[in-house]
């Protein structure tokens, strides 16, 4: 097995890389009773806003050999097992992730956790040169596994992401506090005063106190943490946890790492290079990124970059989980992304964030619980952030990875209720067309597509309800006549057909039910209401929030563009049955008022929209 990053293992796996970029190499790839051939390395998407990215908790999604291991939806302590779901069960539904339209897959970090542990989601890491064999089938050969599913996916036309973690390892050793041993504890800031700890053998066990475990014989490949290189007292906090980690502390039993130390940022650059030369994925998705220093995150960034375009990837995809609360996370993600031409240096830095500044209104949103206005005012403070570095308002879209729903949240987006099931169906139909349709680049959550639900109050480890087992869910989990899978693989296609849809600058309509008075919806269970426009198309997306009550209102849309009056046609609604929007018309002296707040009085062109309960329309010319 490798055991150091700087083995001549690794330079060889390194110069295989790159001598296959050099003589352009291809690979035979085994698809159905087809044999594709693909590129190797695997060459990058011109721009990732042409995909979405579907998510993927690899333990939860299929095993065509096995049931889970406990109930489908299990909770509490029987959640916490590893239900059994595999690199081949992923591999064997790619043809349904085809037909559904995904264009990249977003893998649970899948390198190998500390055996002793359940850590079934994979950000436990104990070896960072080593797949979990947890997630495979064949488990003498784990990486040969992956490997067969990252080729088939990019035989399909499927990029691949992985989950990787910079700013902790797993639960590596135990604290040694007045001769007793503690496994997690909330500590007092002491920044100079790390604690003893013991570092763990195979088992888990707490076995040498401070030790130099290198020097330790024939260490066991699942004792304390490898690469042997990341094996320093020094580059661990040893501080026990902390509220408030960004001060540094672990994640619970998750130890972290002193990643201000450049030998360490050296090391897991190292670890991830390896990675994109020996598995040649597409992209990383960096769990709590915030949680490490900014300048770390663009130099890591950078060095992502810098080395797949070494391999001929030109355009790998770096995105970061970075939030914190409603008032500050947009400032905060400005910090991390390289848009931010206002910070120090030249380098890059990671390419995208999580748009967790969206998700904070899209639920509330979508469920009629908040004002259509919330979502509007995120675009309005989003635009302020970021004048004077982008260049376009289309532009922002790069910058972020949209979604409603995903594994840390207490309940998923459907609520279906036990005694009108289908009642609320169309709320997701609904948020799915405005998630493909707003600016950004798209993320769904696995199980969305077949109406996985849930969400369970004042219970233990309340994220494992958003954590069900697909395969196992009753009736099947991989129906593709289901209505929600039929809609985002309709919507998809409409999303490659008119390239506004991804690129396009975007507005935020004021809205009229007396053609008089023209604002923003600033009430509950509203219609959203905005446009995308890419040089001369206009498209208009209309959803009304209402649960119950049909809504009809009149739509700003762009004056010049819309010069000769056209009628609008419906190119998709989640409903059977539709109203056509009327003739655009030209109004005088009227009040218009702005998302932003400033005021006008026209003239206009707007055009009259009806639209059922929880109906969604995108509307073109």
């Amino acid at each position: 097995m490798l055991q150091s990053i700087y083995s001549q293992e690794i330079d060889d796996i390194f110069s295989q890389a790159r001598d296959q970029a050099l003589r352009n190499s291809r690979k035979s790839v085994q698809v159905g009773d087809q044999v594709k051939e693909i590129p190797t390395p695997f060459p990058s998407p011109t721009d990732w806003r042409d995909t979405w990215i579907y998510f993927i908790m690899i333990d939860r999604f299929n095993n065509p050999s096995s049931p889970p291991q406990k109930a489908w939806n299990a909770l509490g302590e029987e959640g916490l097992v590893f239900q059994g779901g595999t690199f081949e069960g992923i591999r064997q539904q790619l043809d349904y992730l085809e037909k559904l339209g995904v264009g990249a897959i977003w893998l649970t970090p899948p390198l190998k956790n500390c055996q002793y542990k359940r850590s079934y989601h994979g950000y436990g890491i104990q070896d960072f040169l080593q797949i979990d064999p947890r997630f495979a089938s064949d488990k003498e050969n784990p990486e040969a596994e992956l490997q067969r599913l990252i080729d088939e996916a990019h035989a399909r036309g499927i990029y691949v992401i992985f989950d990787i973690v910079l700013n902790h390892a797993g639960n590596v050793f135990t604290y040694l506090i007045n001769d007793e041993k503690k496994e997690s504890f909330s500590f007092v800031y002491e920044p100079n005063n790390p604690y003893d700890i013991m570092w763990h053998d195979h088992e888990g066990k707490p076995e040498w106190k401070n030790a130099d475990v290198n020097e330790v014989p024939d260490l066991h490949t699942h004792a304390a943490v490898w690469p042997k290189e990341l094996r320093q007292l020094e580059f661990f906090r040893r501080r026990g946890t902390k509220d408030d980690t960004e001060q540094g502390g672990d994640f619970s039993d998750l130890r972290e790492l002193v990643t201000g130390i450049p030998e360490v940022r050296n090391i897991l650059i190292r670890i991830h290079e390896y990675l994109i030369a020996k598995f040649d994925i597409d992209g990383f998705r960096i769990d709590t990124l915030r949680f490490i220093e900014p300048d770390f995150a663009r130099v890591f960034g950078n060095a992502m970059h810098e080395f797949a375009l070494s391999l001929g990837k030109k355009n790998f995809f770096t995105f970061g989980e970075i939030w914190a609360n409603e008032d500050n996370t947009e400032e905060k993600i400005s910090r991390f992304v390289g848009r931010n031409a206002s910070e120090p240096g030249d380098l890059l830095g990671i390419d995208a964030a999580l748009d967790f500044p969206l998700f904070f209104q899209l639920p509330g949103v979508f469920k009629g619980l908040k004002e259509p206005k919330a979502l509007a005012d995120v675009y309005v403070r989003r635009r302020e952030s970021l004048r004077g570095i982008i260049s376009s308002n289309g532009e922002v879209s790069r910058f972020f990875v949209t979604f409603f729903d995903n594994h840390d949240l207490k309940s998923r987006f459907y609520y279906s209720n036990p005694e009108e099931p289908q009642k609320f169906d169309d709320q997701v139909t609904l948020a799915i067309a405005c998630l493909f349709t707003l600016q950004g680049i798209p993320c769904i959550y696995y199980g969305t597509e077949q109406g996985l639900n849930g969400a369970v109050d004042n219970i233990p480890f309340g994220d494992l309800v958003v954590r069900q087992a697909l395969w196992g869910k009753p009736g099947g989990g991989f129906n593709i006549d289901h209505p929600f899978y039929k809609a985002i693989a309709e919507i998809t296609q409409y999303r490659k057909t008119y390239p506004t849809l991804r690129y396009g600058r975007q507005y935020f309509r004021p809205i009229s039910g007396d053609r008089i008075n023209y604002g923003v919806s600033p009430f509950k269970s509203g219609v959203v209401a905005f446009s995308r426009i890419l040089n001369e198309q206009e498209v208009v997306i209309v959803a009304n929030t209402h649960t119950e009550s049909q809504q009809s209102i009149y739509v700003i849309v762009d004056y010049n563009l819309n010069s000769q009056n056209p009628t609008y046609k419906v190119l998709y609604s989640n409903k059977t049955e539709f109203t056509q929007p009327e003739k655009v018309a030209e109004q005088r002296g009227v009040n218009i008022t702005e998302p932003n707040g400033h005021k006008s009085y026209g003239p206009i062109r707007a055009m009259k929209v009806t639209l059922q309960p929880m109906e969604v329309q995108i509307l073109v010319k």
